[in-house]
């Protein structure tokens, strides 16, 4: 079988600039949505996956198993584990245990003009040990019984790009920011951290939200997790203490029933995206059965001329398949651009937008795809004229 020249395609497509920016444009636009659901769904995976280690155990109250923030349970739960089970970490001395409060608060800056609910973390000397995601960027870690916060980037930008040193509200109660801490990768990057006490006094709570306890770790397996004989430890501490009303867990099964929980989000955005996508994809399969109708006539000489109808619809195939490719390359250039790692806020935090090569590539499928799809009726409608009848058109 004889094929047409690869650059016969190529000129084509600069016949009607015009067509060839609807089509380019109609592929960028399918090919950025895709590749923004799909960012969007990597990055809360990712996220979420990164804030919760296998080797944490996680004290919470019995029936908000799926909610950290709804959970309360007795400040003097983490004594009574440390006590009682043998498999807690320590680190120079100091057991990997920590009692936290978690509670999303109204926080205002002299940016705002109305506040905003951020998520606000109580920590102890003991959360360092169990978190060890969380660095200081810079400045220090507030002083206890001063009223000082630490801060992660995303939550500065949430108040209104305040600076380091700067004074925010928190429930009506003024703290300067005197660290800035980091956790890139994980929900803790967006909170605002505190002295556990001192956010107790704030929100006027007895309990704390959780018992965060490292433990001993199994290295010789593939993948670091805790023993199973320490979380055994755990988990009959928790069912025999009834007094306390507590569910233990190991931290990354937490968030992976979280990232179940938001799993209708991200189908959400999925198919909002689609659907868009379609309306885009509709408009440049529109500009591409315009484009290759009126081309009849030249497709009918071309079958004078010998070519065989495969070759011409090759020919024309490669031509769709240029146009959409490069509106996909276009598309992932600019969403790499821009989306990669901008920040979504939602209640747990923050998590950053993942343009990976998961993301790029199925962006570049979805433009491929459109390419293909795209011109299977035009190409059918050019072909299926007679000859005597596709001359005369």
């Amino acid at each position: 079988m004889k094929l047409l020249p690869f650059d016969h395609a190529i000129r084509n497509l600069a016949r009607s600039p015009r067509r060839l920016i609807l089509l380019v444009g109609g592929s960028a636009l399918v090919s950025f949505l895709v590749l923004g659901a799909v960012s969007f769904s990597r990055g809360l995976t990712a996220a979420l996956g990164a804030s919760g280690l296998p080797t944490n155990a996680l004290l919470l109250g019995a029936g908000s198993e799926e909610s950290v923030e709804r959970s309360e349970i007795s400040p003097v739960a983490s004594e009574a584990l440390l006590a009682s089970v043998d498999g807690v970490a320590s680190h120079g001395g100091q057991p990997a245990i920590a009692a936290e409060i978690h509670v999303a608060l109204p926080a205002q800056s002299d940016n705002l003009s109305e506040p905003t609910p951020i998520l606000v973390r109580g920590y102890e000397s003991g959360s360092f040990l169990v978190h060890p995601q969380v660095r200081l960027r810079t400045g220090r870690w507030p002083h206890r019984g001063a009223p000082e916060v630490a801060a992660g980037p995303e939550a500065l930008t949430r108040l209104g790009n305040v600076e380091f040193g700067s004074t925010i509200a928190l429930a009506g109660e003024k703290f300067t920011v005197v660290g800035v801490l980091d956790a890139t990768g994980t929900t803790m990057h967006g909170e605002i951290w505190m002295p556990v006490e001192l956010l107790a006094l704030v929100t006027q709570r007895t309990t704390r939200s959780c018992v965060v306890a490292s433990l001993n770790a199994d290295t010789a397996s593939d993948s670091i997790l805790a023993t199973q004989d320490a979380f055994d430890e755990v988990e009959a501490f928790a069912a025999t203490r009834l007094d306390l009303e507590i569910a233990a867990m190991r931290e990354s099964d937490y968030y992976a029933k979280l990232a179940e929980f938001l799993a209708p989000i991200r189908l959400l955005v999925i198919a909002t995206s689609v659907l868009i996508a379609l309306g885009g994809a509709l408009g440049g399969i529109n500009a591409m059965y315009a484009a290759f109708s009126s081309r009849v006539r030249e497709v009918g000489t071309l079958q004078a001329l010998g070519f065989s109808r495969a070759a011409i619809a090759i020919s024309l195939l490669l031509e769709s398949l240029v146009a959409c490719t490069t509106g996909a390359l276009i598309a992932c250039a600019v969403g790499r651009w821009l989306l990669h790692e901008l920040a979504v806020r939602f209640s747990m935090g923050t998590f950053a937008l993942a343009v990976d090569s998961t993301a790029i590539s199925a962006g570049l499928f979805a433009g491929i795809l459109l390419g293909i799809l795209g011109s299977f009726a035009p190409i059918t409608r050019c072909l299926s004229l007679p000859i005597p009848t596709a001359l005369r058109t």
